[in-house]
Parts: C-alpha cells; sequence; structure tokens
C-alpha cells in the first residue's frame, strides 16, 4: 500500500518510491533496496530535482550476472598485474565454490560462512584473508562495471578480514645461513643470497632486471614494490660478488631465469624447500630470509628507523615486531636521559663516543 505521505512503498521486499515528473505525470521508480531508508533518500534527491526544473535519472536496471561471468571478466582485467598467478589461483578457488550463483544473491552471511569453511579446513586465517581480499576487489570492480547493485557490494564489504598471529618471527642465526647457501644449488644459491643481504620480497627478487641494478653506485632500485613507493636498496660486498658472478644476457633481462626457457623462475618453493631439509633447517619459509635479514642488523644495533626504511615499511608499526631483539638499544637510552637528568660527568663522553 502506498504511504501517501512519504511516497513509499512496497513490492515484495523491494521499496518502491512515487513522486511527479517536471510534467506531471506521476512515476513509479524502485530503490533497488530492501531498507526503508534508502528509498526515502532517493525520494528527496528526485524531488529535490524536480524543485530545480531538472528531471531525475531513474535507476539504472542491471542485468542479473553470475559470479563465473564477473571472475572471466575479473581475470581479463588483472592480467597485466604483478602477482596474477596467484591471483588466478584464488579466483579459480572461489569460482568452484560460487561459480553459479548470481552476484546479487550474495550476503555478508555467506562469505563469513565461506570463511569459517576454510579455517576448519586447515586455512590460516592470512591465507583466508588473502582470498577474501580478491573477493571483495572483484565486487568493486562488479559495482563499477555495472554488474552488481551498489548494495550487495555494501553487505560484502562488511565482511571483517580475520585476526592474524603476527607474532611469529622465526630467523636463521649466522652459521644456519651459511648452511643454508651452501646447501642450495646453482639458480637459488644468488637468489638466497639477495634475500639474506637486501630483505628483499621473493617476488621483487624474482622479478628483478639489470636495468635496476646499479654496479657502478651499490644499489638496487625497486619500481614496483608492495606499497607502491620506490626504494633503494644498497648493495654490500656480499652481494656485489655475487652479482658480478651471475650470467648475463647480452640483452640485459632479469637477473634471474630459467636458462633452457630465457624466462623469470615463477617460484622456487620446491627448491628452496629441498634446501632447506638439506641444510636441517625446520619450520622456516622463504620470507623468513627478510625476517632474518632485519633481526640481524637489530642486533648489530641498527635503529629501527633505518631497519624501516631498507624494508619498505611505510611506518614503524611493522618493524617494531623486531624491537625486541635489542633490548640494550633502550637501556642505552634510559642511560643517556640519567646523565642529563643527574649531570652526569660521563653524558658528554657518552654523546661523543656516539658522534665518533
Amino acid at each position: 500500500m502506498i504511504n501517501v505521505l512519504k511516497g513509499i512503498y512496497k513490492r515484495g521486499n523491494i521499496f518502491w518510491i512515487r513522486y511527479a515528473g517536471l510534467d506531471g505525470k506521476i512515476i513509479y521508480e524502485s530503490s533497488g533496496s530492501t531498507k526503508f531508508k534508502d528509498a526515502e533518500t532517493l525520494l528527496i534527491k528526485h524531488r529535490q530535482a524536480i524543485k530545480e526544473g531538472k528531471q531525475p535519472e531513474p535507476i539504472k536496471r542491471i542485468a542479473s550476472y553470475t559470479f563465473r561471468q564477473l571472475a572471466e571478466d575479473y581475470k581479463k582485467w588483472c592480467e597485466r598485474q604483478r602477482g596474477y598467478s596467484k591471483k588466478k589461483g584464488f579466483i579459480e578457488q572461489l569460482v568452484s565454490k560460487f561459480g553459479n550463483i548470481p552476484l546479487r544473491y550474495f550476503n555478508t552471511m555467506m562469505i563469513e560462512q565461506y570463511q569459517t569453511e576454510r579455517t576448519q579446513k586447515g586455512n590460516k586465517p592470512a591465507t583466508v584473508n588473502r582470498i577474501i581480499a580478491v573477493l571483495k576487489h572483484m565486487f568493486t570492480k562488479a559495482t563499477h562495471w555495472e554488474m552488481v547493485e551498489e548494495h550487495v557490494f555494501k553487505k560484502i564489504r562488511q565482511v571483517k578480514l580475520l585476526e592474524v598471529n603476527n607474532r611469529r618471527l622465526r630467523y636463521l642465526s649466522k652459521e644456519e645461513c651459511q648452511i643454508l647457501i651452501n646447501s642450495c644449488n646453482d639458480y637459488l644459491k644468488p637468489i638466497v643470497i639477495m634475500a639474506l643481504n637486501t630483505g628483499m620480497r621473493k617476488g621483487e627478487i624474482l622479478g628483478l632486471k639489470w636495468d635496476n641494478v646499479d654496479l657502478k653506485h651499490g644499489f638496487i632500485l625497486l619500481d614496483h614494490t608492495k606499497n607502491g613507493e620506490r626504494r633503494e636498496i644498497p648493495i654490500n660486498e656480499t652481494l656485489r660478488g655475487t652479482l658480478l658472478n651471475i650470467p648475463r644476457r647480452l640483452d640485459g633481462g632479469y637477473v634471474s631465469y630459467d636458462p633452457k626457457t630465457d624466462k623469470p623462475y615463477q617460484d622456487v618453493k620446491k627448491s628452496f624447500n629441498s634446501a632447506l631439509r638439506r641444510a636441517g633447517v625446520k619450520d622456516f619459509h622463504f620470507y623468513d630470509l627478510r625476517h632474518t635479514f632485519a633481526s640481524h642488523l637489530v642486533m648489530a644495533g641498527i635503529d629501527l628507523t633505518t631497519v624501516s626504511r631498507l624494508l619498505g615499511h611505510k611506518d614503524l608499526t611493522m618493524t617494531l615486531r623486531y624491537a625486541h631483539l635489542s633490548p640494550d638499544h633502550m637501556s642505552k637510552a634510559v642511560d643517556i636521559l640519567d646523565n642529563v637528568l643527574n649531570e652526569k660527568t660521563n653524558y658528554t663522553k657518552t654523546i661523543q663516543f656516539g658522534r665518533q
């Protein structure tokens, strides 16, 4: 039944609005929403347009698309992105679950149940979060491409990511680092040495080209990083010697590539796990080489700000996980404060020693 005062009524679960157009004819229009407030907002907007002498544009009707149809378009769109192969795997997993379901049928509960299902199968929260992040972005693009209504996207956006325990900090000792390097095959060895001496991510190392390596001035320039900012990484003597010994193609190309195919390595997981077994290193992942790089810098007394810049962190929040590795660093800071407040004679010496 029409609400005469509001001009709002229901058809099924969807609220519709009723208003007079510029020519005085009554217009009936779906709000596309199950919420009265959304319909009221739309009606007020249209009535205001009429007052200003403008004919409101009716809500565009969107055809019904399935998740599989969205996935096909989305895969074509993200082919040009970095990390496409891994994202493609996530998309295929989502299609196997939601393939034939119409996009407008998706809701918050459906996705939260999927999160629970994945965790019960043994997937780590971080893995589930990456899959859900892909799903959310797919619906963002679906909204832009007018494949689904805005209110469906809002439901997906309400899904919260799972809490991840980031306290795990696994790093190798100096002795373990050398044993691991000696256990690597010929093509993996320079990749591991680069990770240990630069803190670069696996994707950054495998995607590194000679054009971004400046041996003359001693730095590596990363243009496309995870946080979107350029990063310069100094080349130390160990890495310099390693890079000089890597066979280099005349046309430059990638630093690490398969000579059989002339293409960069897509992943080194299998060979890296084999090296770990030979080295007797357990509970360790390639990303932990980055932790090893940062941990040894902090234990050597390098300040967290410098470590953060080398790792490419946007702020110190992520870098603070390494702070406990340098407890005497904070002790020195408190000792300096003690010297300042109590005007101790060795304060001047402490400062001068720090400047030497």
